[in-house]
């Protein structure tokens, strides 16, 4: 058997594109997506100690932020999986209500 010499591969083909913008994990279905197409979302605290998920349309939030996509199924996947005090590394179960509201007044 003759041993052929190595193949020629396009470099077009090896090469991968690397995206503009910033790419974020929907904390609800765990798929990757842009982050403008996503929602954020950040953690507050109340008056008592206690914290709280807001929605952060705005983008200026401090502090650690997750990602959702805008849609109710990802909202209750992240609530059912517990996925919002992991995300935001929050020690106790966050109040979401604001989150589901606003995700109420979309489906509106």
């Amino acid at each position: 058997m003759r041993f052929k010499g190595p193949e020629t591969v396009d470099c077009t083909v090896i090469q991968h594109e690397t995206p503009t913008a910033p790419v974020r994990t929907c904390i609800g279905c765990r798929k990757r997506e842009l982050a403008v197409d996503l929602l954020r979302v950040a953690a507050v605290r109340d008056g008592n100690g206690k914290c709280a998920v807001s929605v952060d349309s705005a983008g200026n939030l401090p502090g650690r932020g997750a990602w959702l996509h805008p849609v109710q199924q990802c909202l209750d996947a992240a609530v059912r999986r517990r996925a919002f005090a992991r995300a935001l590394r929050i020690t106790s179960s966050p109040d979401t209500s604001e989150v589901e509201e606003f995700f109420s007044a979309l489906s509106a």
